[in-house]
C-alpha cells in the first residue's frame, strides 16, 4: 500500500449538502449522505444488508421491528452512537416539518408518525408501528443517524455542525467543493481512500474533460454518448439503470382520461423506445410497468414473463378502446412540463404530441420554468390532463402508497382509483414473508396494466466514469455511487 499523498477527486453536477432528515432521492445529495452518516439498513443486490443494525425481526403482524445494533460504533464527535441516539434521529425525521420533498412536506411522518419508539438496552431498539408496514426498511434505508449533540446546529441550518457516524467526516466545506477524510473509528468496511474532494461541476462536458485531462479520478452523470470516447483514453465507464421512472401522470380525477378505456388507449398509442431514442438518445429502458425492474415486486425481477396480455405499442388496439370511449373523432388534450428534472422534459412533450397527431389527438404544451413551483403545483392536483413528471423512489410500496391509492391521496396521486390495487397494498403491507409479499405487489402491477394510471416511459441510464481499468466497478441498486468504495487513488496521481 502507498501513501495517499493527496484526495481522490469525485466530481458531480451539485454539492446539496442539506438536513439529512429531508426526503431527497437526488444521487448527487445521497451519494454525501452516504459518506458522512449511516442508516440502520441499506441496499443489497435485492433486499436489505445490516449497517448500523446488526440484524432485526419483524412480528407476524408486521407491526412490531425489534432492532439489535452494531456494538462500538461512535459519531465523529465521540458520542456513543447508540439506541437512544437512532430513536432521537428517528423521531426527528418523523417531525412535521421533516421531510420536505419538492413539493411533498412530512413525507417520513406519514410512516413514522405513529411510531412508539422504545430503547430496550443501548443496543437495541423496538419501534411500534400504528399500522402494519412490512416494507419500513424502505424508509430506514433513508433514514440518516446523526449525532445528538448536533442536532440543534442542525435546526439552525449548520449543516456541517451535526455529525454522523459515516466512513468519512467532514473537513472543509466551500463554496463549490468538500472535503472528505477518513474517520478513524469507523466499524463498517474501511474507505478505499484517505481522502476525497467532491467538487461541483453543472456541465457535463465539462465534467467529462476533467476526468480525461486527470484533473478528477471520477465523475458522475456524464452524457451517454459523448462518454463513449473514455476507454480510448484508459478510463472505464459504467452505465448504471437507475430506479427513476419517467413518465407522464395522466389526470383520472377530471377530463377525459378519467375514462380507464382513454388511459388505456394512449397507453398503447405511444412508441417509447422511439421516445427514448429522440428525448434521451437511447440513454436507458423502456419501461413496461409502473416500477422498473429494480424494484421489489416487479415481475421482471422475479424472472417472470412479461404480464403484458397486449404489446406495449398496439396503434390498431389503441384507435378501437378511443372509439370505444367516444373519441374516434379526435380528441384535444393538455399537458404541463417543467423544463427541467427531466431535462429532457421538452422533448418528450414535442414527441408525444407528434405521435398522438396520428391519432386524431392534439396536445397543447403548457412550458412551466420554476420547477420547485412546478412540483407544487402538481402537488395542488393544478395540471391540464397530462403532464410530465418522475417517480423515483427505489421502494414500490412508497409509489403504491403516496401516488396511487385513492385513500391515501398523497402529494402525487392525480385521481387514480382502483379497489384491485388497494387490495393489493392492504395485503402486501400486512405480509412480512418476502415471497408473498411481491406476488401482492406483482398483483398490483398486473392491474395496472390493464387500467394504467400513468402513461409509463423509461428509466433512464446513469453514467459513471473512473480513471483507471476497473472492469468489476458497479453502482449499488439505487445507482448512487458509494463513496467509500471508490477505486484507490491511481499511483501515477499520488
Amino acid at each position: 500500500m502507498f501513501e495517499q499523498t493527496r484526495p481522490f477527486t469525485l466530481m458531480q453536477a451539485r454539492l446539496p449538502l442539506r438536513d439529512p432528515h429531508d426526503c431527497t432521492d437526488g444521487a448527487d445529495e445521497l451519494a454525501l449522505y452516504r459518506a458522512l452518516y449511516e442508516t440502520l439498513v441499506g441496499y443489497g443486490p435485492r433486499g436489505f444488508r445490516p449497517r448500523l443494525a446488526r440484524n432485526w425481526q419483524v412480528s407476524p403482524d408486521a407491526c412490531i421491528w425489534r432492532f439489535r445494533l452494531r456494538p462500538g460504533t461512535v459519531f465523529h464527535d465521540g458520542m456513543a452512537c447508540d439506541a437512544q441516539a437512532v430513536k432521537t434521529s428517528l423521531e426527528r425525521m418523523a417531525r412535521p416539518d421533516k421531510g420536505y420533498a419538492l413539493g411533498s412536506p412530512a413525507v417520513w411522518r406519514a410512516y413514522l408518525g405513529d411510531a412508539d419508539i422504545r430503547v430496550d438496552d443501548p443496543h437495541s431498539l423496538t419501534i411500534r408501528l400504528g399500522a402494519p408496514m412490512a416494507d419500513l426498511l424502505d424508509i430506514l434505508a433513508q433514514a440518516f443517524i446523526l449525532s445528538p449533540a448536533g442536532l440543534d446546529a442542525l435546526d439552525a441550518g449548520r449543516i456541517a455542525a451535526a455529525p454522523g457516524s459515516g466512513p468519512f467526516r467532514l473537513a472543509e466545506y466551500g463554496a463549490g467543493q468538500l472535503l472528505l477524510t477518513r474517520f478513524a473509528e469507523y466499524r463498517g468496511r474501511r474507505p478505499t481512500n484517505e481522502a476525497i474532494r467532491v467538487l461541483a461541476e453543472p456541465d457535463r462536458a465539462r465534467r467529462l474533460d476533467a476526468l480525461v485531462a486527470g484533473q478528477a479520478q471520477a465523475a458522475t452523470d456524464l452524457d451517454p454518448p459523448a462518454s463513449t470516447v473514455l476507454a480510448q483514453h484508459g478510463a472505464t465507464r459504467v452505465e448504471s439503470l437507475t430506479p427513476v421512472a419517467i413518465i407522464f401522470m395522466m389526470n383520472a380525477a377530471h377530463g377525459p382520461l378519467d375514462n380507464p378505456l382513454t388511459r388505456r388507449a394512449l397507453s398503447l398509442a405511444i412508441d417509447r423506445g422511439a421516445l427514448l431514442r429522440d428525448a434521451a438518445g437511447g440513454a436507458g429502458q423502456v419501461m413496461p410497468g409502473f416500477i422498473s425492474p429494480l424494484h421489489f415486486g416487479a415481475p421482471q425481477a422475479q424472472g417472470e414473463e412479461h404480464p403484458l396480455h397486449d404489446p406495449l405499442y398496439d396503434p390498431d388496439q389503441a384507435r378501437a378502446l378511443l372509439a370505444q370511449a367516444g373519441h374516434a373523432n379526435g380528441l384535444a388534450l393538455t399537458l404541463d412540463t417543467p423544463t427541467r428534472l427531466p431535462d429532457e422534459a421538452q422533448a418528450l412533450s414535442e414527441g408525444l404530441r407528434a405521435q398522438l397527431s396520428a391519432f386524431g389527438i392534439s396536445i397543447e404544451i403548457r412550458s412551466h420554468g420554476e420547477r420547485e413551483a412546478y412540483a407544487h403545483q402538481v402537488r395542488r392536483k393544478e395540471i391540464g390532463d397530462l403532464c410530465v413528471f418522475d417517480s423515483s423512489p427505489l421502494s414500490t410500496f412508497r409509489v403504491l402508497v403516496e401516488k396511487l391509492d385513492q385513500r391515501v391521496r398523497g402529494a402525487w396521486w392525480q385521481g387514480y382509483a382502483s379497489p384491485g390495487v388497494e387490495a393489493a397494498i392492504d395485503a402486501g403491507r400486512a405480509e412480512p414473508d418476502e415471497t408473498r409479499r411481491a406476488a401482492h405487489y406483482a398483483q398490483a402491477y398486473r392491474l395496472m396494466q390493464a387500467d394504467p394510471p400513468w402513461l409509463t416511459l423509461y428509466n433512464p441510464a446513469r453514467i459513471t466514469g473512473l480513471a483507471g481499468h476497473h472492469p468489476a466497478f458497479r453502482l449499488p441498486r439505487d445507482a448512487v455511487i458509494d463513496p467509500a468504495a471508490l477505486p484507490a487513488l491511481p499511483v501515477a496521481a499520488a
